[in-house]
């Protein structure tokens, strides 16, 4: 029986490192590349912020949600030729190993995917992949994450690529959940 436990324990440890192995894969694949810049922030450089003391309760939402995070991971180019392509290549990838679509903006500029992987209704990795006409820029925010504080951090965050995750809290979850409460409210007045 405590044999069996610990298969089963092992088996979901190489189901967890699995989802995050592809993300991996990708920033190890791009690596060594020089058109790429790479931009790694370890849970030690997140934990550095936590002993600064707030001005507001805004600023401790910010830290709170900053001492929950395990990592960070950039790669950019901004000219490179066939950005189509692997951002194409990216989505297919991650969207294939477990990764739920959160958000999809498209325009004439640029393509832009967010996905997050969860587990137990607490997100533990964002990805956001971007291609455009010669900019390709994947992102990888791990740690136990809440959008909404998320969408706050990227506003404070001088880290390129952060500001497109500043709409989070409208176009995620957490905004879908506001929409619902703002229809619930005027149903109420309606019946009023």
């Amino acid at each position: 029986m405590k044999h069996l436990i610990i298969l089963i324990a092992v088996c979901i440890g190489f189901t967890a490192n699995a989802q995050n192995d592809v993300v991996t894969k990708l920033f190890n694949q791009y690596y060594d590349n020089e058109d790429f810049t790479k931009i790694s922030v370890s849970s030690k450089m997140f934990e550095l912020f936590t002993n600064i003391e707030p001005g507001d309760e805004s600023e401790q939402e910010i830290l709170d949600a900053i001492s929950k995070l395990k990592g960070l991971k950039v790669i950019a180019a901004d000219s490179v030729g066939n950005s189509q392509k692997l951002y194409a290549d990216a989505v297919k990838k991650i969207s294939g190993n477990g990764y739920e679509e959160l958000m999809e903006v498209k325009d004439a500029r640029e393509n832009m995917k967010f996905m997050i992987s969860e587990k137990d209704g607490i997100i533990n990795e964002l990805v956001m992949v971007v291609g455009g006409n010669k900019s390709f820029f994947i992102l990888s925010l791990y740690g136990e994450i809440n959008l909404k504080n998320i969408a706050k951090l990227s506003k404070s965050m001088n880290i390129k690529g952060m500001e497109y995750l500043k709409n989070l809290d409208e176009s995620g979850k957490d905004g879908k959940d506001k929409e619902k409460e703002k229809d619930k409210d005027k149903s109420k007045e309606r019946s009023e």
